[in-house]
């Protein structure tokens, strides 16, 4: 629609995907080469004149070390690290850069690396060069992995923060959580999803409560992921199916699905919305706050007293001060809000940083394009990049259960250009071993030209042939996201 209105649609991506078949502009590139790419758009923009320089005066800061920063990063350059062609750099820069607004919107294609941080503070970078950030239309959108996962953020499912990011290292938030929940937790920041299974694995975390999530088909380096699994003491798992991961659990709690759930969801754009059940939880399956509730009260706490999912969301609005203006009355009236909502009079925030960012200034970060974690070389010459399919979603555990669903994409597969097909002398074979430092698959073959000449792409829904029994678990430092996008592999042909 956007496009039948006159809207140009840009798609950089190593993989041409559905949107990249309809773009007005689509480049593949290097896996990992983002950084050296919005250098690239960057340096083409300050020295064509086209930065918005109004704009950079008076809302932001760092312009020239960021100027001095993407200096190097000619198109020539770019284009022998990218493999995006200098001239088509050039094109992509200067219609985002005279397309006012101009939106960017990004996935896991640009968070799941080593240097997936960078990736996310150059896309605010080239946002704010353009004067695109804090305007209708415009900003910096990532597309989250789940229908829920702001939502989870929002309410503290992080390390480091509780609801509405109110830092744990604070003494005064801690205290305002103690009063209120009768109870001290500690300040000091916990672990991410991977450093805990690794925990596991090195006896430092015992046990593990695991809701709604699936390692075992999810986690990079499975083989290594199992073996931290088997190490744990004691593991439970809540989710609706008996997945992989709660094959391996001492203990089992049935979840409810989306169908049976009374509550909210709050998606990418920051909009909370009720969701209401359909039917009744199914046999002993019960909502997840009341299995939470249950077990503590088992467990002799005092609180968790609530009637119903409105009345833990009373208690979200009463802590969290983006949320504080909402109630469950308000969200059906309105059919949903926008945080921040401060009171009750507030109608909702379309759109974040209108007139100041929340530090006062936007800041610039000068950044340098760093090779992934692993490289493809002589032993291992292919390099992998993995992703989602249109008809299933993340393991599999409910799309795989589809009889429609399953119809469509029914097994594994790996896409692989012709010139690469030709080389490895596949030759009609159907099946392939492809393996990685860290284990091998086996899984049918699709040729296609949507992808570069030696890389390679395999979805990660299959248990059977789990991508990530390849991939790499080396970390972002900051975000501790581990490099999906990018490992080494090697194919080997399979008799018929």
């Amino acid at each position: 629609k956007a496009q039948k209105r006159g809207a140009k649609i840009i798609v950089l991506d190593p993989r041409q995907n559905q949107i990249g078949k309809w773009a007005d502009v689509y480049y593949s590139f290097h896996p990992g080469a983002d950084v050296a790419i919005f250098n690239g758009l960057m340096n083409i923009i300050i020295s064509e004149g086209l930065a918005d320089q109004a704009y950079v005066a008076e809302r932001t800061e760092g312009f020239e070390e960021l100027k001095a920063a993407v200096a190097e990063y000619t198109p020539e350059v770019v284009e022998e690290v990218s493999g995006i062609p200098a001239e088509g750099l050039r094109s992509v820069a200067r219609l985002y850069a005279t397309g006012k607004p101009s939106a960017i919107i990004y996935a896991m294609g640009i968070t799941q690396h080593t240097t997936g941080v960078d990736n996310v503070k150059s896309t605010a970078n080239l946002a704010m060069l353009c004067g695109n950030m804090g305007v209708p239309g415009g900003g910096v959108n990532p597309l989250r992995g789940q229908n829920n996962v702001q939502g989870a953020c929002d309410m503290g499912g992080l390390p480091n923060v509780y609801s509405g990011y109110q830092t744990v290292t604070s003494p005064d938030i801690q205290k305002k959580f103690a009063d209120a929940w009768g109870s001290t937790s500690s300040t000091a920041v916990g672990l991410t999803v991977v450093e805990m299974i690794n925990a596991a694995g090195e006896g430092k975390v015992r046990a593990l409560y695991i809701m709604g999530e699936n390692p075992m088909v999810a986690d990079p380096d499975i083989n290594h992921a199992r073996h931290c699994l088997e190490k744990a003491e004691f593991i439970v798992v809540q989710d609706i199916f008996l997945s992989e991961t709660a094959q391996l659990a001492h203990v089992v709690l049935p979840g409810v699905s989306f169908a049976e759930k009374d509550g909210t969801f709050t998606n990418t754009e920051r909009r909370v919305q009720r969701i209401r059940k359909a039917i009744e939880p199914v046999g002993e399956a019960k909502p997840d706050w009341k299995i939470i509730s249950l077990l503590a009260q088992k467990m002799g706490s005092t609180g968790f007293q609530y009637g119903s999912p409105q009345d833990v969301f009373v208690e979200i609005a009463n802590l969290t001060p983006s949320y504080a203006g909402m109630s469950y009355e308000r969200l059906e009236e309105l059919g949903g809000l926008q945080w921040p909502c401060p009171n009750a009079e507030h109608p909702g925030t379309a759109y974040l940083h209108k007139g100041k960012f929340t530090r006062g200034l936007g800041k610039f970060h000068p950044l340098t394009y760093k090779k992934p974690a692993e490289q493809a070389d002589e032993d291992f010459p292919f390099t992998l990049t993995t992703g989602r399919l249109m008809f299933h979603f993340h393991t599999g555990t409910m799309t795989r259960r589809s009889k429609k669903l399953a119809s469509e994409v029914p097994e594994a597969y790996i896409e692989i250009h012709p010139d690469d097909a030709k080389q490895i002398g596949l030759n009609g074979h159907k099946r392939v071993k492809v393996s990685s430092r860290r284990g091998e698959i086996e899984l049918g073959v699709r040729v296609t030209d949507t992808i570069k000449p030696g890389v390679v792409f395999i979805p990660f829904h299959f248990a059977e042939a789990a991508a990530n029994t390849l991939t790499n678990a080396a970390l972002d430092p900051v975000a501790k996201i581990p490099e999906y996008k990018v490992c080494a592999v090697k194919i080997e042909l399979l008799k018929a």
